[in-house]
């Protein structure tokens, strides 16, 4: 007797919380920058799992540590000393302005780090009324309540309230609304160097300097919320390299263990101090398991050539899509640094989106009219133009 199929894709909403706006597939497998789905159609993937596949699917270096770890210890508790996480975060320290790293499980719970570490780091200094954070408009941080109070967007913050005080919003790159927000009580201002979910928006050049100079005018800390452009992403290991200034708190997620859960959030010493034994912990954080992929992804990336040629191909990337953007109206501006790569478009790219996935592309919808391009950092030129060659043949069906 043939055995009963079952209709995984139909049973979702049966059986799984609605929260998700889901396409209508289901992948199963993926190799590189190519996934496929359960009835067998391939498509490039300019998603990347939202910035979280540095190294694309199945990366041979990848599948081996976590294989060969899995072998040895997946999980302890971090009441004990843990090789794979002391490793990863002798990497991270030794490649950043950081000094300290504590690992969480996702980019929210390393943003709700942060938060806390700011309120402790003045708490400590008898500053107990310096709790007031700064962030931008269109920014996003996470969904607890803490980072969508932070984050800059009414439309996830709507049906939540009341919201958690001790936050306001400024336009992002408006340093005088910035300068103007700042109160006796700011502690800190937190901001991504390059906005993703907020549209790939890049600040000025002079914007990020001047926010360093006037947190430390004021006594503040700076964070740099780098979930979605650490690990690569921009061409440098992190986006704040491109503007040559350095935080105080990073936070990391996303791409850090090419897809296994994982968080960080990076400090120096003077911060990270603040932080005592029974002040924050994270029962799955930096396990042995998460930390051995952190291990692989980051020597990656960190390998001779890596990221020159994450630069490379961010400019061929960059430079294919003004080609487009020359020849089709729809679209007002191309946007992004490396990897990270939008076209604005003067209408809603959702349908746009639906289109591309049916023609073989994965790409995702962002700030409305932003279709957002997050290619593995393996990607190559013929990915990238055959990426194009059907975002043209879309951009032509849908605008005739």
């Amino acid at each position: 007797m043939a055995k009963e199929s079952f209709d995984f894709v139909s049973a979702n909403s049966k059986y799984v919380f609605n929260t998700y706006g889901r396409a209508p597939i289901m992948l199963v497998e993926g190799k590189g920058v190519r996934v496929k789905d359960s009835e067998g159609h391939e498509y490039l993937d300019f998603i990347g799992g939202l910035a979280a596949c540095p190294l694309g699917h199945a990366h041979p270096v990848l599948v081996e540590a976590i294989c060969e770890q899995a072998k040895k210890l997946i999980h302890v508790s971090n009441i004990f000393h843990i090789q794979p996480q002391i490793e990863l975060a002798r990497l991270l320290t030794g490649n950043s302005f950081a000094d300290k790293a504590f690992f969480c499980n996702s980019g929210a719970e390393a943003n709700e780090g942060a938060i806390k570490l700011t309120r402790k780091f003045f708490n400590d200094r008898g500053e107990n009324d310096k709790y007031h954070i700064i962030t931008m408009e269109n920014s996003f941080h996470g969904r607890t309540l803490a980072t969508l109070a932070a984050t800059g967007q009414t439309k996830y913050r709507n049906g939540f309230e009341p919201h958690m005080p001790g936050f306001s919003h400024v336009p992002f790159g408006d340093y005088i609304a910035l300068e103007d927000a700042f109160t006796e009580n700011t502690a800190a201002v937190m901001i991504e160097p390059i906005q993703g979910e907020g549209g790939v928006r890049i600040p000025a050049s002079d914007y990020l300097p001047k926010v360093r100079k006037l947190c430390d005018d004021k006594g503040s800390l700076l964070i740099f919320d780098e979930v979605q452009t650490g690990m690569g992403r921009t061409g440098r290991l992190f986006a704040y390299e491109n503007f040559g200034v350095e935080p105080d708190i990073m936070t990391l997620a996303k791409g850090l263990a090419g897809g296994v859960p994982i968080g960080a959030l990076l400090a120096t010493d003077r911060v990270a101090d603040a932080f005592k034994p029974g002040n924050h912990a994270s029962t799955f954080g930096g396990n042995p398991l998460a930390s051995a992929a952190g291990v692989a992804v980051l020597s990656e990336i960190l390998s001779k050539g890596f990221l020159d040629r994450v630069c490379i191909m961010g400019g061929y990337l960059r430079s294919r899509l003004q080609d487009v953007a020359a020849e089709h109206k729809i679209i007002r501006e191309v946007r992004g640094m490396g990897l990270i790569q939008a076209i604005d478009l003067n209408m809603p790219c959702a349908d746009i989106v639906t289109v591309m996935r049916e023609s073989g592309v994965l790409v995702n919808c962002t700030a409305d009219t932003a279709l957002r391009f997050l290619p593995p950092l393996i990607v190559s030129g013929p990915d990238i133009d055959e990426m194009i060659t059907i975002l043209e043949a879309v951009l032509t069906k849908v605008t005739v």
